[in-house]
């Protein structure tokens, strides 16, 4: 009997996330994700599934992000009919985000169709809402710490911070413990509790999104503050690109904060997503799970108003006065954003503030890298608009507080990482970190690469 390891996604790069666990006749894939950036990477989701779906017996999601779970409509529409395993939580979130990413590429071909934009005639999206909101049959929710079995394999999930229901993957089977790390949250976070430690292990898939570098120190608030100051005395807009799980919320609740304290202008504020307006209501439901009390909330329902409706959305354009929209994508890759970047980009009194990671390709890193111009809907709009990045606010530890996580967990000495989720110079960096500093046994995983157990 035959077990294996294979690394489908997720690996030299830090999107598409998806390992394989063959273990006889036991087939399982933990995480599902789309490959995000890069037009090169992005392509990988229109190529041939990289695994037999009809052989498949589950999947088991480490969290919510597309870049974990966005795949799942496309594996439902090739037949996979298996249960999906993840925190409650997840699932809820996925509900939101899974349908809007079908949503969201439909839009886009619609529009690329009808401009006449792009290479191909007739542009398809890679799944379309129906198909994503159908998938949402094969999920089974299970809380932390309780365990379940696939075929010969047993997993469980532990919370590890980052966002709700957030978890690592613990995988026992062949004789091995196995960890999926997920994405690792900070000890530190605004939002979310630490991550909690992991038991011991003979091997760890581990996550290295900021492996080559450490989260700048300072104040969040104070930054914002200035930010949001500088912008209204310009007379300006501020535009916020935000993930709608987790970013989305602590802005609102920072700008809510700031005002309370006196320390900026109670200016309109804007949540022109309705992904995030529907997230922000999960939050409320899972209030165990992170640091927002009920005050909170009472607080920013206060200050923010939601535009659900596309015509609220267009109505944001003809404001005059300072104001601050929050709006996906995060990372000004879809959505309402966009929109606003047109009107926008162009004006030096506005600010697009980037307050989160903006993975390479995408046009909020060829924003922040310095491009004079971007691209959107087919068209080169000038970037004249203020440029910031708000510190602080990232949901990944950076590699010292990963190092301090394993060492307050229960790992041994010839414990073999694997690192994942991350760009090549944060892998290298981060090996020798930990090499350095621990002395582990650290490799850095390869794209297909087979891991023989």
């Amino acid at each position: 009997m035959t077990s294996k390891l294979i690394f489908l996604g997720g690996s030299e790069t830090v999107t598409g996330s998806k390992f394989l666990i063959e273990d006889g006749e036991t087939r399982v894939l933990v995480d599902c994700g789309l490959f995000q950036g890069y037009k090169w990477l992005r392509e990988r989701n229109w190529q041939a599934v990289p695994l037999d779906v009809q052989t498949l017996d589950a999947v088991v999601l480490t969290h919510a992000h597309l870049d974990h779970s966005g795949y799942l409509p496309v594996l439902y529409k090739h037949g996979f009919r298996g249960p999906v395993y993840c925190h409650p939580a997840t699932r809820d979130l996925c509900r939101i985000l899974l349908a809007d990413s079908g949503h969201i590429q439909e839009e886009d071909a619609r529009y690329y169709a009808r401009h006449k934009l792009g290479r191909h005639a007739q542009p398809e999206p890679l799944y379309d809402r129906a198909t994503a909101e159908a998938c949402m049959e094969l999920f089974q929710p299970v809380a932390f710490g309780k365990s379940f079995a696939v075929g010969d394999a047993r997993f469980s999930l532990q919370a590890v911070g980052h966002i709700l229901g957030a978890a690592s993957v613990i995988a026992e089977l062949a004789g091995q413990r196995i960890g999926f790390s997920g994405d690792v949250g900070r000890p530190d976070d605004l939002f979310m509790p630490p991550p909690a430690p992991l038991p011991a292990l003979d091997r760890l898939l581990l996550e290295s999104t900021y492996g080559d570098r450490r989260h700048e120190p300072g104040d969040p608030y104070a930054q914002l503050a200035r930010i949001v100051n500088e912008t209204a005395a310009r007379g300006g807009v501020l535009l916020m690109p935000a993930f709608a799980v987790g970013r989305a919320q602590v802005l609102q609740y920072m700008l809510a904060v700031l005002m309370q304290r006196g320390e900026i202008p109670k200016l309109p504020v804007y949540l022109d997503s309705p992904m995030a307006i529907d997230v922000s209501e999960i939050y409320r439901e899972y209030a165990d799970l992170h640091r927002l009390e009920a005050s909170d909330y009472e607080r920013i329902g206060a200050l923010v108003t939601c535009t659900r409706d596309v015509e609220e959305s267009k109505a944001l354009g003809e404001l005059r006065y300072p104001h601050v929209i929050i709006a996906g994508s995060g990372m000004a890759t879809g959505g309402r954003i966009l929109h606003h970047l047109k009107r926008h980009l162009g004006n030096p009194a506005n600010t697009v503030l980037f307050p989160g990671y903006q993975a390479g390709g995408t046009r909020g890193d060829k924003m922040r890298a310095g491009a004079t111009a971007v691209r959107i809907h087919g068209h080169w709009h000038p970037v004249k608009a203020r440029l910031e990045t708000l510190h602080g606010l990232s949901g990944h530890a950076d590699h010292v507080q990963i190092g301090e996580w394993l060492n307050a967990s229960g790992l041994r000495a010839d414990t073999a990482i694997h690192l994942v989720h991350g760009e090549p110079a944060a892998l290298e960096a981060q090996r020798d970190y930990l090499r350095q500093q621990q002395d582990r046994l650290v490799e850095v995983a390869g794209y297909r690469q087979i891991l023989h157990l």
